[in-house]
Order: C-alpha cells, then sequence, then structure tokens
C-alpha cells in the first residue's frame, strides 16, 4: 500500500506549497492531478501562477471529474491533487454522485503503488454560508474531508504558512 497525505487549511494557508514539498519528497518526477477548469480569467491566472511555479519537475494530468481513473492512470510516480474541494464543486455541477464518488476514492487508496497527496480547502472554520447551495457544499466538503482523513495515513492541517500534523502514521 502506498502512503496517502492529505493536507488541509484556509485560503492561502500554504497548503498547496506544503504539498508540493512533500510530494517531491516521496520521487521525482512527480505528476500534478489538476482538478481546477480555466472557467474564467481569473482562475486561468491562478493555474497558470500554479504551473510556472511547479516547474520542470511535474508532469500535469488534468482530471475534473474522473479522479480515480487519473489515479489508476498515473500510479508510477508520486501525485499530488489539488484540489479535492474544486473536484467536488466539480461533481456537484455536473449532478454526479458524490458520495459514490468519494467513497470509490478512499476505497482506491490502498490498492495504489506510488504515494499520493491530496489538498483540500477547511471550510467549516468560518460562518455559516447564508445561502442553501453554499451551505450544501460546506457539508459535502466537511463530509468530504472526514471519510478522506480517515482513509489517509497522514493528515496535515496548515495555517499562515505553517504545518501542524494532526494524524501521525498509523494514527
Amino acid at each position: 500500500m502506498a502512503k496517502s497525505i492529505l493536507i488541509t487549511g484556509g485560503a492561502r494557508s500554504g497548503k498547496s506549497t506544503l504539498a508540493e514539498r512533500m510530494t517531491l519528497s516521496l520521487g521525482r518526477p512527480a505528476v500534478y492531478v489538476a482538478t481546477a477548469e480555466a472557467g474564467d480569467a481569473e482562475m486561468a491566472d491562478r493555474i497558470a501562477r500554479h504551473q510556472a511555479r511547479r516547474g520542470l519537475e511535474w508532469r500535469t494530468h488534468a482530471t475534473p471529474l474522473e479522479l480515480c481513473a487519473a489515479l489508476r492512470a498515473t500510479d508510477s510516480a508520486p501525485r499530488l491533487v489539488d484540489c479535492v474541494t474544486l473536484w467536488l464543486s466539480n461533481l456537484m455541477f455536473a449532478e454526479r454522485d458524490w458520495e459514490a464518488e468519494v467513497a470509490a476514492l478512499c476505497d482506491l487508496l490502498p490498492t495504489l503503488s506510488a504515494p499520493v497527496v491530496f489538498v483540500t480547502n477547511e471550510l467549516g472554520s468560518g460562518i455559516v454560508p447564508e445561502n442553501a447551495l453554499a451551505r450544501r457544499f460546506r457539508d459535502m466538503a466537511g463530509w468530504t474531508n472526514q471519510r478522506l482523513g480517515a482513509a489517509c495515513d497522514e493528515v496535515w492541517l496548515c495555517v499562515a504558512g505553517q504545518p501542524l500534523k494532526i494524524k501521525p502514521p498509523g494514527g
């Protein structure tokens, strides 16, 4: 069984940079499994900045929906999945069964040969969203993070650029 790590934190907490360092420490070249889609200029700019920061040590595998298939297809090198929260929003807007997709992802982890590091957003520490769609998404993300955190070997919280291990190996 390959090592699996979940890194969570708020927006701009440093979780992606931490995940990149951790993934590269597990082997090179690494695979960046990108779940984001450039739906507007601001998102296209974010994607371009992430790509420029990563450099040549990375191969990119873009997959907005088929995360399990992408992990199977890239199971020969360390992978960084960035990010679970965007994957969830893609599933939600595609009207896919997100609970079944998350269950399949968690079931897949013990079968993988190469390590995988997941980045996800911690959405439950803020205020309660004012509309039903935002509350539903916050709840989906929280349940997914709980399920994935239980399935992963390690869980890290990143705050102000500082990592805190909250589930050590075997924990």
